[in-house]
């Protein structure tokens, strides 16, 4: 382009300047002031776009402009950045167009003074600048339109699915208990009620030779609904004195009532109230979607609660809060009875074998009665005396099995190996212990899982289950969904870096039901879900050993496929972990 003169400016000439950065003095008054405080430089401004051949011009892409008021005249300097005015103040003898440059080159300086002080004073803001640096860095090339034009019209789950894994899948596994894969918790957080009940299942199928039994979840979910309602009460009542915004106080607010759970709830429960089968008190609609009774037992405990630190303050004795509390668990079962239905002392129950029973089940076949069914008279079927039980009697006589002699072995990379550990506050009950654990190496769990599996043991599992597992295959393996290759991106995280920014650790409970041992080492491992047979592969999932590596946490064995270096572990007095410890909330006890 030519180079053109200036020509003379009609208007009047001003002496002093002063720069403020319109968007500083928009967003940020105090650096505004100090570039109008710290900023006096000589020079004057054009009408038209500025086209001397000063590099600094050229290079900032300078528009210099002319703004009359009333009482002042400013001009309007905007750079590829941000926008300034030049405000002139005082009137002096026209300048050459070279002070005009000198005012554009120290109009650039300030602008640069500008930006050095914004970031100083917020140096982690979007800035402008880093916000057009953030917009020119996006490359909207032909491989990035495809990729838009694939992810907004599909699910990135379908995308992202790892082919490779899915052609080399199988469902073959060299040990397997024979297993019922149909229950289903619905939309609760009761998978480790689940699980707990399932581990049994199995045993009861097999002694009684059953076509099919499952054991009542709704009744355990009764009673821990109680429970924690009755320990939330207290947990009031020793905080009675408490600052509501203290940590303590909120925890046991957020979780206390909560559907999750750990193995110790499931023991405790079962030890003081027995089990029952599943059409002794079967499922109900609040029993399965548990959200709305939930937030109204919520919200009736914390007025309780309300009321009991009311009456403290008026002077109440702690067992005048006491008998406060026991009128308000009456008007708690009453509503779980009606909600779920009430939970039976006694019962009459009996029960139908396999047409093929033979005489090695545990009850002797001479005292089961052949029936024939009214419709079909060729079918004879063999029914067992009707008996009387209690809970108590009915889990001592079809399981029989000691729930203490079953421990809790647990990987977290973020703690010692072969230490005790303990959950503080982890129990759904007043008078039992907290969840408590011995850390150990991730191939500790896979032995003594392997051992359980061959001696026809199911095992009780937890896991993050959010991560690289297909509903729809049922499948649990390592990188199925290769979502940083479909976008581009660096997600790799070691086991313990998970864990301690919060994308690891167990919020789900499960079953092992069978393994795929080759040269002494597991393949993939076969899992019992309680999500209903419409999921995974019906019911069931093939856990791969790479996601048992990085996603399985814990683990409930019978001491006896546990070495004494672990057993003697746990003679040591446990390391208490705060209750907001990552999962120490329990399982599924956010849902």
């Amino acid at each position: 382009m030519p180079l053109k003169r200036h020509r003379s400016v009609s208007a009047p000439a001003y002496r002093t300047l002063q720069f403020t950065s319109e968007i500083s003095k928009k967003n940020n008054p105090t650096t505004s002031k100090r570039i109008s405080q710290e900023s006096n430089i000589q020079g004057t401004f054009a009408e038209n776009t500025c086209r001397c051949p000063c590099l600094s011009c050229r290079r900032n892409q300078i528009d210099v402009g002319k703004v009359y008021t009333a009482s002042y005249t400013k001009a309007l300097i905007r750079t590829s950045s941000q926008s300034f005015f030049i405000v002139l103040t005082e009137p002096s003898a026209m300048l050459s167009r070279h002070a005009l440059v000198f005012a554009v080159v120290s109009t650039l300086i300030v602008t640069a003074l500008a930006d050095h002080l914004r970031a100083s004073e917020n140096p982690g803001e979007l800035s402008p600048a880093l916000l057009k640096e953030l917009r020119d860095s996006y490359k909207p090339d032909n491989q990035t339109r495809l990729l838009h034009n694939a992810v907004t019209n599909n699910e990135i789950k379908d995308l992202a699915l790892n082919r490779g894994i899915l052609r080399g899948h199988n469902t073959h596994f060299s040990h397997k208990i024979e297993f019922k894969a149909n229950t289903d918790q619905c939309s609760s957080g009761r998978c480790w009620i689940f699980a707990g009940l399932n581990t049994m299942r199995p045993q009861v199928i097999r002694e009684r030779q059953l076509a099919d039994f499952e054991f009542s979840s709704a009744y355990l979910q009764f009673w821990d609904k109680m429970e924690k309602a009755n320990l939330y009460l207290e947990q009031m009542i020793a905080l009675r004195d408490a600052d509501y915004l203290s940590r303590e106080w909120q925890l046991v607010n957020k979780w206390s009532l909560s559907d999750g759970g750990w193995w110790n709830y499931v023991v405790g429960l079962i030890d003081k109230y027995g089990v029952v089968p599943s059409d002794v008190m079967p499922e109900t609609h609040s029993s399965s979607n548990t959200r709305t009774m939930n937030r109204i037992l919520e919200r009736k405990l914390r007025a309780d609660a309300a009321r009991l630190h009311k009456l403290h303050k008026q002077g109440g004795s702690v067992d005048d809060l006491r008998k406060l509390k026991q009128q308000a668990m009456k008007e708690v079962y009453r509503f779980l009875a009606i909600n779920l239905g009430e939970p039976p002392t006694e019962f009459e129950w009996r029960y139908e074998i396999k047409k093929d029973a033979t005489q090695t089940g545990k009850e002797p076949l001479s005292e089961f009665v052949p029936t024939t069914d009214a419709d079909f008279s060729s079918t004879r079927t063999q029914l067992s005396p009707l008996v009387q039980y209690t809970p108590k009697s009915f889990y001592k006589k079809f399981v029989g099995v000691d729930l203490r002699d079953f421990v809790c072995i647990y990987h977290d990379p973020n703690n010692a190996a072969y230490k005790h550990y303990q959950f503080k506050d982890a129990r759904n009950m007043v008078g039992i212990d907290d969840m408590h654990f011995v850390n150990a190496p991730i191939d500790v769990l896979k032995q003594a899982a392997m051992k359980s599996i061959l001696a026809n043991q199911p095992l009780w599992f937890a896991a993050d289950v959010g991560k690289d597992q297909s509903t729809k295959h049922g499948i649990m393996a390592n990188r199925l969904y290769e979502y940083d290759t479909l976008f581009g991106q660096n997600h790799k995280m070691t086991k313990a870096e998970r864990v301690r920014y919060g994308l690891g650790g167990s919020n789900h409970a499960m079953v092992f039901m069978g393994v795929d041992i080759r040269n002494g080492k597991p393949v993939k491992w076969l899992v019992e879900n309680s999500w209903g047979d419409d999921k995974g592969d019906q019911g069931k999932w093939t856990l791969y050993d790479d996601w048992f590596d990085e996603h399985v946490y814990t683990l409930i064995v019978d001491k006896r496929f546990l070495s004494k270096k672990v057993m003697k572990v746990f003679e040591e007095k446990a390391k208490v972990l705060p209750p907001w410890y990552p999962g120490a909330a329990g399982i599924d006890a956010n849902d």
